[in-house]
């Protein structure tokens, strides 16, 4: 598999990075399919570590035979609860499927809008977040200048590899990002496998 885009321009112009590279390695690129699964993912994984969320998303998929909108929108609340899924997620999933089935949603026009356009049309639902529109901006669409600046395994990942006395905040992790362009999803990327590195619980399995 060929090297994560980026990677080797990231590490040339950039001390941490080189720092990260040469102490964790590299993550491989990683892409998902778009579209309602690669949402309803998203919205899984939100505020839990990566092996929960993988864990919920499999038991998911069995019990629905396959995320799709026409199986989420055929089960009620209670039945897709007992997947594991949380009240509120239940209730975001569902209001996905049903922009979807509307007509409200179109996933096969965001692969060619702007990132911000994508941004927006997500963020408009109810449960959808900057954080989750992001991560579906990096791994459905596979947008190469993403930085989840709200995600804590990020920001503790930065403070551990520049020796930082605190941990960035939002504002200040996507400050420090922009010398990262046009490549900061890889350096997320890089930040998220520095971390498992360093024994952070919880980060994407990168």
């Amino acid at each position: 598999m060929p090297p994560t885009p980026g990677i080797l321009e990231l590490v040339d112009q950039c001390e941490f990075m080189a720092r990260a590279y040469a102490e964790a390695g590299a993550p491989l690129p990683r892409r998902r399919p778009d579209g309602f699964p690669a949402i309803v993912a998203s919205i899984i994984g939100q505020q839990v570590s990566a092996h929960a969320g993988a864990a919920i998303q499999r038991k998911v998929e069995a019990g629905l035979g396959g995320i799709t909108v026409e199986a989420v929108l055929a089960r009620d609340d209670d039945e897709l609860r007992g997947f594991g899924l949380s009240r509120p997620k239940v209730k975001y999933i569902r209001g996905v499927a049903e922009a979807v089935a509307a007509g409200e949603l179109d996933f096969d026009a965001l692969r060619d809008a702007p990132d911000e356009e994508v941004l927006e049309t997500l963020t408009r639902l109810k449960g959808i977040g900057q954080w989750t529109a992001e991560i579906y901006l990096m791994f459905a669409l596979g947008r190469p200048d993403v930085m989840p600046s709200g995600d804590l395994a990020l920001a503790e990942a930065a403070a551990r590899l520049m020796r930082l006395n605190a941990r960035p905040k939002p504002k200040q992790l996507a400050e420090i990002a922009e010398r990262w362009q046009p490549y900061r999803s890889t350096a997320a990327l890089m930040l998220w496998y520095y971390y498992r590195f360093t024994g952070g619980p919880g980060a994407p399995d990168v």
